[in-house]
């Protein structure tokens, strides 16, 4: 069965012969399956009024040890974005009771992220919702080739990062 990227490839082929282009065929399939699953996150995610970047923010508060408290550094690091992008989701996480800033106890300078109760039962409800549209997107491969294909996609991104 053919896709748009065999079109891609054999048309560059018929141009260009003289080049290898077969990293096109994983590369653009993974960039065309890429807007897929986002577009489906986002859409998954609306249905509980959050977007992915405030989904990531509670959902890794949530898979913190209790209390579910980080600084925002740590969740700086978790979430692989700016200082500057964390306090942005902060403060709109803060506003809809999802989130709370505190002093820390441990450091007077510090700040701690909790999550609310409203927020634990947000991202409580928005997960199974998540998981079941990982397991619909991937619902071609059964069991050993999606773990055949995390396996790969380790190794690429290690290579790559």
């Amino acid at each position: 069965m053919a896709d748009h990227v065999d079109l891609v490839l054999s048309q560059w082929h018929a141009r260009r012969p003289d080049l290898d282009v077969s990293p096109m065929a994983v590369l653009g399939r993974l960039n065309r399956f890429a807007r897929v699953v986002e577009a489906a996150q986002r859409e998954t995610f609306a249905r509980h009024g959050l977007d992915r970047a405030s989904f990531d923010v509670l959902a890794t508060l949530r898979r913190s040890d209790p209390p579910h408290c980080l600084t925002p550094t740590e969740l700086m690091r978790a979430s692989m974005v700016t200082s500057g992008a964390i306090t942005q989701r902060l403060d709109r996480l803060e506003a809809r009771g999802l989130v709370t800033r505190k002093p820390s106890e441990v450091d007077g300078r510090g700040v701690v992220v909790s999550l609310t109760d409203e927020g634990r039962r947000l991202v409580d409800a928005a997960l199974p919702d998540h998981l079941a549209t990982g397991r619909r997107l991937l619902a071609a491969l059964d069991q050993d080739a999606r773990t055949a294909l995390a396996d790969t996609l380790r190794t690429l991104l290690e290579s790559a990062e």
